[in-house]
């Protein structure tokens, strides 16, 4: 999972990122909830604006009784009576798929794998042609198929922005391509699509990928929410960490600019039993 702003990743880019040879991201545990009363996977066409909501990709528990959608891994389950979105790494590899994916996918510069500089577990995927883009795509359908069967209303694709990170290799237009082809494939399983991050792009990634609404993090603190409010609307949740606050969360709240629907999570999103765990949200 990306939880850097782009203006985090230029600035890791400007350092300098190296190359690795090694792999990707995280994965949650399964769990169920409730609230009552909320949209469901049976409302998928009408995303909860504004809503409360939970991020959970470091492991699934029962979020507060008044939370009203909830974000998971593709290897948890939906939250019981929430309106749940299925995370998904798209554009990188996870910790311990590398069997899953063909070789000649895993982006290569001089001989050697590309990682994410900030997860450098993550291996970049190589989405500059389309006979790759399609095997890519091959590795993901089930898996966009498996969240719409598991019970999951929405999907978002992480790492849009892997180009950024890729040595000028890949451009804005190859993901570009993968991404309108995924969202394509999870409407055609009856799910609503979440752009993840890459503020910059937002209008051409709504435009022209299809997405229905925005997964932005740390927006509030990089300043970049209204790119995805001018386009979405209300159709945006936004993820600010305990780590990275330029001000107080408070402060956030009150901006005008911010998200109607945005929380204060810890940076690892540990489960409540766990020590660090931080879920704070703004009053309505």
């Amino acid at each position: 999972m990306r939880r850097v702003s782009s203006s985090s990743v230029l600035l890791s880019l400007a350092a300098g990122a190296t190359l690795v040879a090694v792999s990707g991201c995280e994965a949650g545990n399964a769990g169920a909830q409730k609230p009552e009363e909320v949209a469901t996977a049976d409302s998928a066409g009408t995303f909860p604006e504004g809503a409360h909501f939970d991020y959970q990709l470091g492991g699934a528990y029962d979020p507060p009784s008044d939370v009203e959608l909830v974000v998971r891994d593709r290897t948890a389950t939906p939250a019981d009576g929430a309106y749940s979105v299925c995370y998904l790494n798209a554009f990188q590899t996870q910790p311990g798929d590398e069997e899953l994916w063909p070789h000649d996918v895993l982006l290569t510069v001089d001989g050697s794998l590309v990682s994410d500089p900030d997860w450098p577990d993550e291996m970049i995927l190589d989405t500059s042609t389309e006979p790759k883009r399609q095997a890519i795509a091959d590795v993901l359908v089930p898996w966009i198929e498996g969240c719409a069967k598991a019970g999951f209303a929405a999907v978002e694709f992480d790492n849009l922005d892997s180009f950024s990170r890729s040595h000028d290799a890949l451009t804005i237009d190859d993901n570009l391509e993968l991404a309108a082809d995924l969202a394509a494939i999870a409407h055609k399983a009856g799910l609503m699509v979440g752009q993840k991050n890459s503020a910059e792009h937002t209008a051409r990634l709504k435009d022209e990928a299809g997405f229905d609404f925005a997964v932005a993090e740390e927006c509030a603190a990089y300043e970049e929410c209204p790119e995805y409010t001018e386009v979405y609307g209300d159709a945006v949740i936004d993820i600010e960490y305990t780590d990275t606050l330029p001000r107080s969360f408070a402060e956030m709240c009150a901006d005008p600019d911010s998200p109607r629907a945005m929380i204060l999570r810890d940076r690892d999103l540990v489960t409540p039993d766990a020590e660090g765990y931080v879920l704070e949200r703004c009053p309505n």
